[in-house]
């Protein structure tokens, strides 16, 4: 991960858990992909992907979160599913993140796209 992607997952990470939320995993890995943040919102479990970007040439950070994207998180966020052995409240949601020198515009869209 280069360095304004780390510095973008630290902003999550840190607006996050100013919310309220639990972080349960970081980068989180199977053979299908990764999720960037497995947090808890009270008894929901959230999938977080986050998008960082320091200028906007190459489109808003949500635009990055294709179709194809977003079927590669579902197969994650299933496996992570799978391994808790019962059923839990989950939903996606996108933090887009952007950079500009030390000031960082954070967006968060709750429940982006469907489980």
């Amino acid at each position: 991960m280069n360095t304004l992607g780390k510095e973008g997952e630290e902003a999550a990470v840190d607006f996050l858990k100013k919310n309220g939320y639990r972080i349960i995993e970081k980068n989180y890995k199977t053979v299908f992909g990764e999720i960037d943040i497995i947090a808890k919102d009270k008894d929901i479990v959230v999938f977080v992907e986050v998008k960082t970007r320091a200028d906007r040439s190459f489109g808003h950070p949500f635009e990055a979160v294709h179709p194809r994207k977003r079927e590669k998180i579902r197969k994650v966020a299933l496996c992570f599913l799978k391994k808790l052995k019962k059923e839990v409240p989950a939903r996606f949601d996108v933090l887009s993140i952007n950079i500009e020198g030390k000031k960082k515009k954070i967006e968060h869209i709750v429940d982006a796209f469907e489980v």
